[in-house]
Parts: C-alpha cells; structure tokens; sequence
C-alpha cells in the first residue's frame, strides 16, 4: 500500500502500540537503549501526501533505560534537562517520496534547540481491526548528534574515547487510529 493510498482525516496516535526508543553507543563498546513511556501525536493526512502532516510530542521526564540511576542523570541538566524541557516536539514540513518507503522531514525541538530532521519512514499498512477501527502503521528511524542540541555531557575513558557517543538512533514504532465518524 502506498501512504497516498491513506484515508484521510485526523489520525490519534495509539501510544499503548506505539514506541519511540533510542540506542546510543556507550564507553566505545556497546549499545544502550531506551524508550519514552509518554508521547502523543496526530496525523493529518491530506488529499494529497503534500497536504499531510505529523505534529508529536515526548515527555523528557518518562525516559526509561531500564536504570533508575541513569534514568535520573538523563532528565537532569546533563542531557534533556527535563525540568526545564520538559516535552522534545517534532512537527513535519515535507516528505520526500511518495510509495510506501519515504522520507519525513520535520523539526525536532530538544532542550529549546531546533534543527532540521529526516526520518526514513516504512508504512506498514492501514486495515480495519478486529473492533472496526481503521488504523495506520508506521516505522521510522533516524540518527541526530545530540551535541547539535545542545547536549554535550561526557566522560573521557582511561582507554582513549568518551563514555556516550554523540550519535543517537531514534526508532518509532507508530500505530494511529481514525476516529469514527460521527
């Protein structure tokens, strides 16, 4: 299925078959990854795929590594500051292709810092469930250096390198659902 092929309408992002994760190489030798527990967005397709749009919102503070203690050093002022910034937002303006493998492109605002952002984007389809809800799924990932946001803490390892990397894959997995008509 093509993503021109979508119904459209207002999508709901349906967070509880959703993820948004991240992996980012830690002391030179190996992978962290994490999630968000809370994030919303809503998808607006168009007539046109020109006419579409994807507004998203992630809590800072939900970080979760599987690490109270890391947890914690990730919302404080070394990396996302979540007191402060408490919501990283991403809204789309424009995507590039048109089949059902395409590139989002969008502003992602972390920490107050906002830079241009392209994500690769696969749609997994759109079918009616079991429940007669009509629902979209999508997969997108992209790669940011989080120095470009203004996130620079690190730690230099007796070996040579630094303990976390500057380069950081984030990968979502997004489920939407159209509402019913009224």
């Amino acid at each position: 299925m093509a993503a021109s092929a979508l119904t459209s309408g207002t999508w709901n992002l349906d967070a509880s078959h959703s993820e948004v994760g991240f992996s980012v190489r830690h002391a030179g030798i190996s992978k962290v990854r994490g999630s968000f527990t809370e994030f919303d967005a809503t998808l607006t397709v168009g007539e046109t795929l020109a006419d579409s749009s994807v507004v998203a919102n992630v809590q800072t503070g939900s970080v979760n590594t599987k690490d109270e203690n890391r947890d914690g050093h990730l919302k404080s002022a070394d990396f996302f500051d979540s007191e402060q910034f408490p919501a990283m937002t991403f809204k789309s303006t424009g995507l590039k292709g048109d089949s059902d493998e395409f590139v989002l492109v969008g502003e992602l605002t972390i920490r107050g810092v906002a830079k241009e952002v392209e994500l690769e984007v696969e749609l997994g389809g759109q079918a009616v469930d079991a429940f007669g809800a009509t629902r979209a799924g999508f997969y997108a990932t992209t790669t940011i250096s989080r120095k470009e946001f203004g996130i620079t803490w690190n730690a230099a390892l007796e070996a040579g390198g630094v303990l976390v990397s500057d380069k950081v894959k984030i990968e979502i997995d997004a489920s939407f659902v159209l509402p019913a008509a009224a």
